[in-house]
C-alpha cells in the first residue's frame, strides 16, 4: 500500500484480468488504466480495549479465548441502528475518537523498481479461505460491534494490491496478500494486543481486514456520526459521498490524506477507488 498501504494494479474491466500483480511499486503515482464501466451509484447490499473475537489459525500460541458465558444481566445492550437523516459526510468533521494512529507513510520507492518474492505462495483456495475468515470477524466487539468488512471489499482490495499473490514484496516494503507495511503491522499488533505474522498469508489477511476496520471506525466517527455502514447503495456519483469510498482511499493513501480535523472528507486517489469499487462487482476473483 503505497503512502501507507497500496499500489496500483492495472484493471481491465472487460473481464477484469489483473495485468501484473503490482505494476506500480515505485514512488511516483502512476495512473491506472481507466475503468471501462461506470462506477455504480447503487448496488445490492450484499488494547486493547477492542480485540478480535477469534484467534486466527496462525496465532494459536496466543491461547484460546475464555469460555465464560456472561449472565443475561451482564450482556451488552444492542447498539441502536443509525438514525441519520443523511448518509453523506459531515462538512465539518468531529474530533477523532481514535487517538492511537498508524505510523506515517514510508518514503516512496525509486521508480522502475520491480517487486521481489519470498516464501511459498498460497493457492487461490487457501487465499479465498483466509479472506473469508478475516471478513467474518468482529474487530471492535466492545465499542463498535456493527463494523463489518464486506467479503467483496476484502477480495477486491487483495486483488488490486497483490493479485492474490501471498509471497510478493513490493519496492516500498508492502508485504504479501494485502500489501501490509511492516510498521503498520507492528502498530496494529500493539493497538489490538495481537501477534499477527505479516509473512503468514492468513495473518496478512487479518491485518488487512483489521486495518480496514480501524479506518472504518476512525473515519466513521469523524465524518459519519458513527454510522459505520459500508453499503455501496449509500454512495452517489461523488466519490466523497460515502464511508465505503473513504476507507478504500485511506487504505491506499493513509488516513491523513482522507480525513483531517476541520477539513472536508477528501478522496486524493479517485482512480484507485474506482478500480476497487469495480472489482467488488466484476472481479474474476469473486468466482474463485
Amino acid at each position: 500500500m503505497r503512502r501507507g498501504f497500496g499500489r496500483w494494479a492495472t484493471v481491465a474491466v472487460a473481464g477484469l484480468v489483473l495485468a501484473g500483480a503490482v505494476t506500480a511499486c515505485g514512488g511516483e503515482e502512476r495512473p491506472a488504466r481507466e475503468v471501462a464501466v461506470e462506477l455504480p451509484t447503487e448496488a445490492p447490499v450484499e488494547a486493547p480495549a477492542d480485540a478480535p473475537t477469534e484467534d486466527p489459525p496462525a496465532v494459536a500460541a496466543m491461547g484460546a479465548a475464555p469460555s465464560v458465558t456472561p449472565s443475561a444481566s451482564a450482556k451488552a445492550k444492542p447498539r441502536p441502528k443509525p438514525t441519520r437523516t443523511s448518509s453523506g459526510p459531515l462538512a465539518t468533521p468531529k474530533p477523532p475518537t481514535e487517538t492511537k494512529v498508524p505510523p506515517s507513510p514510508p518514503t516512496p520507492a525509486p521508480s522502475g523498481c520491480q517487486p521481489s518474492y519470498r516464501g511459498t505462495r498460497a493457492t487461490r483456495s487457501q487465499v479465498k479461505s483466509a479472506l473469508s475468515d478475516a471478513a467474518a470477524k468482529t474487530y471492535w466487539p466492545t465499542s463498535a460491534p456493527d463494523i463489518k468488512i464486506p467479503l467483496t471489499l476484502l477480495k477486491a482490495t487483495a486483488w488490486q494490491e497483490s493479485g492474490w499473490q501471498s509471497d510478493i514484496v513490493a519496492c516500498d516494503g508492502g508485504i504479501g496478500l494485502m500489501q501490509v507495511m511492516p510498521a503498520t503491522a507492528d502498530w496494529m499488533n500493539q493497538r489490538f494486543g495481537e501477534s499477527y505474522d505479516i509473512d503468514d498469508y492468513r495473518d496478512n489477511a487479518y491485518l488487512g481486514a483489521n486495518y480496514l476496520a480501524w479506518l472504518t471506525k476512525y473515519i466513521g466517527d469523524m465524518y459519519f456520526e458513527s454510522d459505520f455502514r459500508l453499503d455501496a447503495s449509500l454512495c452517489t456519483a461523488e466519490l466523497n459521498s460515502c464511508l465505503l469510498n473513504a476507507i478504500i482511499a485511506a487504505y491506499n493513501y493513509g488516513p491523513y490524506a482522507v480525513a483531517q480535523e476541520g477539513e472536508p472528507l477528501t478522496i486524493p486517489n479517485p482512480q484507485y477507488v474506482r478500480n476497487v469499487r469495480a472489482l467488488m462487482t466484476e472481479c474474476e476473483c469473486l468466482s474463485f
